[in-house]
């Protein structure tokens, strides 16, 4: 199992363990950080999965693509690394990925 560390918006660090095949914000959500909202379930349709990940970690992941640019776009508290966590397949390639769930906006 890989792990994935979250910050939370309180400054609060959780290490979750999840498998393959999930986005990341499906780990965050069945790791039961609930400050994240993710209302569209992940159907790229909104920006309330917005986390930013850490620069040291920023260069494992796949670009974002336009859909997802744009959504980011929209958001007020958009950082350099910003990604949907809905956009992020986790998987062993991940391992010990950190990521801070952005404020709400």
């Amino acid at each position: 199992m890989t792990q994935l560390i979250v910050t939370t918006r309180e400054g609060d660090t959780r290490e979750l363990t999840a498998g393959a095949g999930l986005s990341v914000m499906e780990v965050i959500r069945d790791g039961g950080i609930d400050e994240l909202l993710a209302l569209c379930g992940g159907c790229l349709s909104c920006a309330t999965c917005h986390v930013i990940v850490d620069p040291a970690d920023a260069a494992r992941l796949s670009p974002a693509s336009s859909e997802e640019e744009d959504l980011l776009d929209g958001l007020d508290h958009r950082a350099p690394t910003s990604r949907l966590s809905c956009q992020i397949p986790f998987d062993d390639d991940l391992d010990g990925l950190r990521v801070t769930i952005a404020a709400d906006a």
